[in-house]
């Protein structure tokens, strides 16, 4: 089942226009993924500190469809997936009041830190993409 992420738009995330700078989808976004995370009880300290295993993300892009504005309530859904062995990637809804003003895409590869090479997902990252999909 999708995880769902409520957020209100602050002024700090609006450009000169008044409306949600774009990098900041993907801020925001990501605020969701470790909302997904910790609700899937992973220790977010320990995950993205871990010394041996990281999981950058290597492609990213965000659709938008209509702007986005300070006091606007956001709900995002979160759906991740597994793409491979050692990949996944977690596609995001944005919604304000019913209507989908921006979708985005994040890939993640999962790497050994030390050599930052690929290296198989880890037992809990399988669990969280088994419990947060359609």
């Amino acid at each position: 089942m999708p995880f769902t992420y409520n957020r209100t738009v602050r002024f700090s995330d609006t450009d000169a226009a008044g409306v949600v700078y774009f990098a900041n989808v993907l801020s925001i976004c990501h605020e969701a993924y470790e909302a997904s995370l910790e609700a899937s009880s992973i220790n977010l300290k320990d995950f993205f500190s871990n010394t041996s295993v990281a999981f950058p993300i290597v492609h990213a892009d965000v659709d938008f469809f209509r702007p986005m504005y300070c006091g606007d309530k956001l709900t995002i859904s979160l759906i991740p997936q597994k793409v491979g062995v050692d990949k996944f990637e977690v596609a995001y809804e944005v919604v304000v009041d019913d209507v989908m003003v921006a979708k985005a895409v994040t890939r993640h590869v999962c790497i050994e830190v030390s050599s930052r090479s690929k290296k198989e997902l880890s037992g809990e990252i399988v669990k969280w993409l088994e419990t947060n999909r359609r």
